[in-house]
This record gives structure tokens, C-alpha cells and sequence, in this order.
């Protein structure tokens, strides 16, 4: 197969960030265990990941080619490298505030220099937005296994414990061994970029994609998606363990169950956008997320466990809740690929940043909110809010896909 190792490389590099990025709900519900940290507290976790994506993706996003795709994956592969192995020594919360810090700038380098090389190695719209589901499906295996890989260094007798953080041993080889492959791996950049052009030209470019109203619905709709998709993910852990009572390695492991159903979602996306328009799977995905949230959360309310509750033995409420991700899932990558495919190359490093810093900004804001609901009123009204972003979500689709369909006649 043509590029499979590049390819290979590009999956590997998004399961590690998958496992770092997404340890955020593990991480916060540990926190508040080991250090008395609360909920408001634990939040700016999301903050100090999301910020540093944001702010980095916006100041390097333009230039990123001319420093090298390549390069800018190695440098975060190595950055996340160092912290993994420092991480087994933390015994404050800043350290989890530095650990997140520096995985979303290494997270910012490589999401532009993975979207921008997914151009690169492929030849038609179909083909882009196939590798596009798949790899945003690779990244939910990389959550779900980041979730039972802590769950098995927790342990539910000494919740003061701190074996968990044992785990970023097993990180920092994970990432060793990507910047490895990707060192030996080859990667053709001309096309990313423009040859001979100025710092100036780079970013008149970059501002020039505001003037697309599609690229303007759509960062409305990054942003909108990942309000949605973090407030899940990072709070779930956390909703398992507060309000179904369950013990902490079983909460963890539902963000596992989670992200599984993210996964498969994403996998099934690879393969309808072969045979769907976009705006039809994305529509039925938005709609059906919003009634499972209407139909399911209910169910939640005035559960009661006792000490011997396992997943042999759970309510049908406790499976039913994660597997709302397989809505959600193929959102993400359907409209990421639908808009990377509809401009230029040389401006695709430009629009992956642009990506980055909204769907960053949008999982900063969702996840803070909802911790901020959660606290103050309880958890299941937390998420029947996501109800508003998801209708705005679908308008906004909707009026993307005008956009794009006026570009093609």
C-alpha cells in the first residue's frame, strides 16, 4: 500500500496523544482524591491542555511547514518524552498543571502536522475524509486504552494511593518508541508549502481563510463539537464515581467503555462517508446524540449500588450511558475532512491550526461549565445542556453544507 508507513507513523502518533490528552478525567478525579482538590479546581486541568493547543496552534499553525512537518512531530514527541518520565515523581498539583501544559503545545504540533499530512499522502476527497474517520477512530482506541491502563495502576483499597501515576512510565516508552518510527520514517513536504514565500505572505494567507463564510461556519462548528465531546469525556469518570457510587477503577473504566463507543463510531464513519454525503451522517449523528441524552439520562437517576457492584452485575443504565459516544463519534472527522479537502494544499497547515484553536477553545469551555454545573447542581443536568450547543451544531452544519455545495457549481 502506498505510504503505509507514513501512515502507520501518523496513527501511532495520535494513539500516544490520544492516551496523554485524554488522561484528563482520570487525572482530575485523582486529584481530588490525593491532593483535596475540588471540582472547580480540578477544571483548569482542561485549561492549562486546551490553552497552550490554542495559543500554539495559532502562532505556528502558518509557518509550521517551513519549520518541517516532520521536525514539529519529533520535537513534541521528545517534549512529551521528558515530562512522562517526571511524572511518576509528582507529589503537588502543579505538576499535572505543567504535565498538561506541555502535552497541549506537543499536541498542537503534532494535530497540524498530522491533519497536514493526511493531504499529502492522499489523492481525492473520498480517500481524505476515509483516512480521516479511521485515524480519528485509532485516536478513541488510544483513549480507551489510556482509560484501562490507569484503571489497573488505581488502586480502590487506598485511594490515597499515588501507584496510578506508575503509569507514565509505560507513557514516556510509548512515546520513545514513536519518535523512533518517525525518525526512520520519509515524508515528501513540498506541497505543504509555498516556495520562496515571506512570514508576511504566510500569515496574509492564514487570515485570508476568514474570508471563506464555509471555513467561518465550520470553526463554529469545531468549536461547538468539542464543547460537547470534552464535557463528556473528561466528566464521565468523575459522574460514574459521585453519582452512580462506583468504585473509582470502575469509573475509569467507563470512560474506556466510552471511548470504545467513540472508536467504533469513528471506524463506521471511515466506511459510511464512502457511500453517504457527509451532511447526512453528521445530521442523523447530532439528532440521534441529542434523543439518546433525552432517553438515557433518566435512567440515571436514583440508581443504588451496594460494595459487591461489578459489570457482571450493573444496572442497564451503567453499559447504555458511554455507548452514547457512537452518535457523537463520526461528527468530528467528517466535517474536519470536508473542509481540509475543500482548499488548497499550502493552506491546509494554516487550516489545521485554525482547527485546533477553536475545538481547544470549545473543550476548555464545555469542560469547565460542565464542572461548574456539576458542582453546583448535579450531574445529569450538567449534560442534558449540551442539548443547546448541539442544536446550534446542526444549524450551523447545515449552513456549512450550503457553503460548500455553491463552491462546487
Amino acid at each position: 500500500m502506498k505510504n503505509l508507513n507514513i501512515k502507520a507513523v501518523l496513527f501511532l502518533n495520535y494513539f500516544v496523544f490520544a492516551i496523554l490528552l485524554n488522561s484528563v478525567g482520570t487525572v482530575i478525579l485523582q486529584v481530588q482524591q490525593n491532593f483535596g482538590i475540588s471540582k472547580s479546581e480540578a477544571s483548569v486541568l482542561e485549561g492549562f491542555k486546551d490553552l497552550p493547543i490554542a495559543i500554539c496552534s495559532f502562532l505556528l499553525a502558518s509557518f509550521l511547514p517551513k519549520v518541517g512537518i516532520k521536525r514539529s512531530m519529533l520535537i513534541a514527541l521528545l517534549l512529551v518524552s521528558a515530562i512522562c518520565f517526571i511524572m511518576p515523581f509528582a507529589n503537588a498539583f502543579w505538576f499535572f498543571k505543567i504535565l498538561f501544559c506541555v502535552v497541549g503545545i506537543s499536541f498542537a504540533l503534532i494535530k497540524i502536522s498530522v491533519f497536514t499530512s493526511i493531504g499529502l499522502i492522499t489523492n481525492n476527497d473520498r480517500e481524505h475524509s476515509s483516512i480521516m474517520g479511521f485515524l480519528e477512530g485509532f485516536f478513541m482506541v488510544g483513549v480507551l486504552m489510556g482509560n484501562v491502563m490507569f484503571s489497573l495502576f488505581i488502586d480502590d483499597n487506598n485511594p490515597l494511593s499515588k501507584s496510578w501515576l506508575n503509569a507514565y512510565w509505560v507513557l514516556g516508552v510509548l512515546s520513545m518508541l514513536s519518535f523512533i518510527f518517525l525518525l526512520v520514517t520519509k515524508l515528501d513536504e513540498k506541497e505543504a508549502k509555498i516556495e520562496n514565500s515571506t512570514f508576511s505572505e504566510d500569515i496574509k494567507n492564514s487570515i485570508g481563510l476568514f474570508s471563506f463564510r464555509r471555513v467561518l461556519f465550520f470553526l463554529a462548528c469545531a468549536f461547538l463539537f468539542v464543547l460537547v465531546e470534552q464535557s463528556f469525556q473528561t466528566w464521565t469518570p468523575t459522574f460514574y464515581k459521585e453519582i452512580l457510587k462506583l468504585p473509582t477503577s470502575m469509573a475509569v473504566q467507563a470512560g474506556a467503555v466510552l471511548a470504545g463507543s467513540f472508536a467504533l463510531g469513528r471506524f463506521l464513519s471511515g466506511f459510511f462517508s464512502k457511500k453517504f454525503k457527509w451532511i447526512y451522517v453528521v445530521s442523523f449523528c447530532i439528532i440521534g446524540f441529542a434523543l439518546s441524552i433525552i432517553l438515557v439520562l433518566p435512567l440515571t437517576h436514583h440508581i443504588h449500588f451496594n460494595r459487591d457492584t461489578t459489570w457482571f452485575n450493573a444496572p442497564l443504565a451503567v453499559y447504555i450511558f458511554p455507548l452514547m459516544g457512537i452518535f457523537l463519534a463520526p461528527i468530528y472527522p467528517s466535517i474536519n475532512s470536508v473542509i481540509l479537502a475543500s482548499i488548497p494544499k499550502y493552506l491546509q497547515s494554516a487550516m489545521a491550526g485554525l482547527i485546533v484553536v477553536f475545538s481547544a477553545i470549545g473543550g476548555t469551555f464545555g469542560s469547565m461549565l460542565t464542572g461548574f454545573v456539576f458542582q453546583k447542581f448535579s450531574g445529569q443536568q450538567a449534560f442534558y445542556l449540551s442539548i443547546i450547543p448541539l442544536t446550534l451544531l446542526l444549524i450551523c452544519a447545515l449552513v456549512m453544507n450550503k457553503q460548500i455545495i455553491k463552491l462546487k457549481k
